[in-house]
Parts: C-alpha cells; sequence; structure tokens
C-alpha cells in the first residue's frame, strides 16, 4: 500500500491534466493505521516505507489535496488527513492519534501543527478518540456531512478550487503550508531522547495485547527510577 500511494501521488503531481486530489478511502474506514499482526510478525513497530519517494508524505505534493474521510481515521491514518489541506468528514467518524498507545512517547505535535489549544492538544496527544463533530466544532475539518454527500462535497470544493488562476492556487497553497506551526530543533531533540526513555519491551507488548485482544502487561521502565530522570531540554544535546 505504502508503494501504491507514493506511486499514485507521483503520478498526480507529473500529471498536467490533474490539479486537485480528493484523498478518501473505501469501506467503513478511511485508514485504521498501522497492521498490528504485521508489526509482530516483523518484529518491530511500524511499517515499511518505499523506496520510492511519496511526494504527499515529503511535502514536495505542489498541488492541493482534499481529505474525504469516510470512516475510522487511526494512528497512521490520522496522519494522512493531517497532512491534507482541505478536510470534510462523515457524520460519526472517528479519529485518533494513537502513539500514546504504542510507543514511549504519545503524540505531542499534532495539536500543535493543527494550531489547536493546549488541552485539546494534550487530549489528542493522550491517544483519546475524536467525532468528526467534535473535529469540526475545534477547528480541524471544514465540513461534516452525511454520507452520501460526502463525494458530492468534496467535489464542490475541488471544483471551487479550480476557478482560481492556476499560479494564485499553487502559490497560496505553498504559502498556507510553511505557515503551520513547527516544533523546533530543541523540541525534536527532547522528543528523539523521550523516545528512547522507557521499557522498550512495551512497544511490542502494547502490539501483542492489542492482536490478542488481552489488557497489555507494561513495565514502564527498566529502572524504575527513570520515571523522575525525565529527559529535559537543558540536559538534551
Amino acid at each position: 500500500m505504502f508503494t501504491k500511494l507514493a506511486e499514485t501521488w507521483t503520478a498526480f503531481r507529473h500529471d498536467e491534466g490533474l490539479e486537485v486530489a480528493i484523498f478518501t478511502g473505501s469501506g467503513r474506514g478511511f485508514c485504521a493505521g498501522e497492521d498490528m499482526k504485521e508489526s509482530l510478525q516483523n518484529g518491530a513497530p511500524g511499517g515499511r516505507r518505499p523506496e520510492q519517494e511519496d511526494p504527499f508524505m515529503t511535502g514536495a505534493l505542489e498541488k492541493p489535496v482534499i481529505a474525504a474521510v469516510n470512516g475510522f481515521a487511526m494512528g497512521g491514518g490520522f496522519m494522512l488527513v493531517e497532512r491534507t489541506d482541505l478536510r470534510l468528514a462523515v457524520r460519526g467518524a472517528v479519529f485518533e492519534v494513537s502513539e500514546a498507545k504504542r510507543w514511549l512517547l504519545g503524540g505531542y505535535n499534532h495539536g500543535h501543527l493543527a494550531n489547536l489549544p493546549f488541552p485539546i492538544a494534550m487530549e489528542m496527544a493522550l491517544g483519546f478518540r475524536f467525532t468528526a463533530e467534535r473535529f469540526f466544532e475545534v477547528g480541524f475539518l471544514n465540513r461534516v456531512v452525511d454520507p452520501d454527500d460526502l463525494m458530492p462535497e468534496a467535489m464542490r470544493m475541488a471544483e471551487h478550487l479550480l476557478i482560481l488562476p492556476p499560479a494564485s492556487r499553487v502559490n497560496t497553497v505553498h504559502m498556507m503550508r510553511r505557515m503551520r506551526p513547527e516544533p523546533d530543533a530543541a523540541m525534536k531533540k527532547l522528543a528523539a531522547a523521550l523516545h528512547d526513555h522507557g521499557a522498550k519491551s512495551d512497544l511490542m507488548e502494547s502490539r501483542a495485547a492489542f492482536a490478542e485482544k488481552r489488557k497489555p502487561a507494561f513495565k514502564g521502565w527498566d529502572d524504575p527510577q527513570d520515571r523522575y530522570r525525565l529527559p529535559d531540554l537543558g540536559t538534551v544535546t
């Protein structure tokens, strides 16, 4: 799937007859995120990225992308929505930033990227689920629609973009993307340190418990005193 997406986004980027993409899913979900059973088989968390560059994921794609979220957008699926420029979802769609449940550091940057208030960003980072209605209220979504209206409304949004002068559309999208907040270098170093601060066995235990439909048995820290020795900006180099 990663390879197919990279190929599709690359083809879209270079096709002079295509100017706006609508990104949606099929069935009852937009994207459920990481395949936990595959991670257990591989003995490592996360999926394998393709050798080919994916311009949607790297930020090289110059054309606007509309997310039409038809159902669950969880973990990596949420992050696909997060990278789009305009977003609409069906009523009752469910969103979750899942890192806190699977890694040693929750999704600290997602609410920051979305420019959301601190308590909402904290709620996202700690793995709470959001409905489409709630995400519309806090400004993460542009529209919430009935299922039958999802693609027609997405097409109407795309048609609006197509009435703009091409350079105006491309330049404005580029400028707006550059204005999005991003953690600075010091915060990224702290995040990298916190990703390693804890018992690494919990990474796979969270996935095993999910796959086996049981309560996880987390260790927390290899040394219990590490709870009180958190890396911080002044100690990370």
